[in-house]
């Protein structure tokens, strides 16, 4: 990938409105994010945008990428080669990483180790145990830096290799008594980020960040957690991911074990040595070989846009099919029996438009603030 490129796909992502499903809808049909941009404006104004639709400009980009080439850090764009390949596979991949210490660790095997913030001493020993073990095994250990049985696992393999994904932008440490261990993994392992500079940690961009726990990770072990925790919220997205989902038993009698105790009722691997992780992750030679496939095969690039009076006809047909509730893309297409990348197209329009919202799985739904204009009638 040139240079060029790579920074018109920075801007791209960080472009309001480009999800990292529309980033990659949008160089699947113009090729390069550098086109992309240029047809941005027309794009939202075909979905209904009343106001023009202004990419991140190049100056803007090159500011962040100063302020965090000046902090010895670097970024990776969807594309690169050195991507992470686990994480390049799953339909909603970050569009960009920012990464301080050793992006080399992102594309070594992971196991991700998640639990409660509230965590027992002996919750907090287990998950040292486990993530020490699975570091002299050669696994590097990832996780959310958060407190818990996340600063345990961290802290227990900083000689192995650790990984820390963040909430909030990169220059931002939470919470901040791990100021130690952050700046530790730094130095020794790897902190990633999605979010832009100076981002916090709010709640919306902690299942953000949950999805990249798993999404970088073979599998996930769950060491604590309600049963409304952000540990099982990780633990269902690792399994719509096809990654393995480690659940460590507790007593029915401590609320922090409910989540765990339900994983393995619903057929989650039982966790209670790192030899129970091992011997599934035996049994799973492959998984790092589809990846790499899937990963290699996300840019076929769609050379012809769909004729417009298709586009017109399919949003007509689309347009009533929306509501609040998501429904799945290949609905969608069934109902109106549309060509796929003229489906596509127009949920690009809607989206840059500011019409449509995505969800997990592939879903879209409508924001119901009014009905989409057709400009090109």
């Amino acid at each position: 990938m040139s240079p060029e490129e790579r920074v018109a796909r920075f801007r791209l992502a960080r472009t309001s409105g480009v999800g990292p499903v529309t980033f990659r809808r949008l160089i699947e049909r113009f090729g390069s994010a550098k086109a992309a941009i240029e047809q941005l404006p027309d794009l939202a104004a075909r979905g209904g945008s009343k106001k023009p639709l202004v990419a991140c400009s190049a100056a803007e980009a090159m500011a962040e990428i100063a302020k965090l080439e000046a902090m010895d850090g670097e970024y990776l764009v969807l594309g690169d080669d050195d991507y992470p390949a686990r994480l390049a596979a799953i339909e909603d991949a970050p569009c960009l990483l920012s990464v301080l210490g050793n992006a080399a660790l992102l594309n070594k095997p992971q196991i991700a180790i998640v639990g409660s913030r509230n965590a027992s001493l002996q919750g907090r020993k287990f998950a040292e145990s486990i993530a020490s073990g699975l570091g002299r095994n050669g696994y590097v250990v990832t996780s959310g830096l958060a407190r818990g049985i996340d600063t345990a696992a961290h802290a227990a393999c900083l000689n192995t290799g650790t990984v820390a994904v963040t909430a909030g932008g990169i220059d931002v440490i939470y919470p901040a008594e791990n100021r130690n261990l952050h700046e530790q993994i730094a130095m020794r392992g790897a902190i990633v980020a999605e979010n832009a500079f100076g981002i916090q940690p709010t709640n919306q961009y902690f299942p953000r960040r949950n999805r990249i726990i798993s999404g970088l990770s073979l599998g996930v072990v769950i060491v604590e957690g309600t049963l409304r925790s952000g540990s099982l919220i990780t633990a269902h997205i690792a399994a719509d991911q096809g990654r393995e989902v480690f659940a460590v038993p507790g007593h029915p009698f401590d609320p922090r074990a409910g989540g765990p105790n339900a994983l393995i009722r619903d057929g989650a691997n039982i966790a209670t040595s790192v030899d129970d992780i091992l011997n599934v992750l035996a049994r799973s030679p492959a998984i790092p070989l589809l990846v790499q496939e899937a990963a290699n095969q996300s840019y076929a690039h769609e050379a012809a846009m769909p004729d417009e009076s298709v586009l017109k006809k399919i949003r007509s047909d689309l347009w009533p099919l929306l509501s609040g509730t998501p429904v799945t893309v290949d609905e969608l297409i069934r109902e109106t029996a549309a060509p796929v990348p003229a489906v596509q197209t127009v949920l690009l329009e809607w989206e840059l438009a500011g019409r449509i919202t995505r969800h997990p799985g592939n879903r879209v739904s409508a924001c119901l603030s009014g009905e989409v204009v057709d400009r090109t009638a």
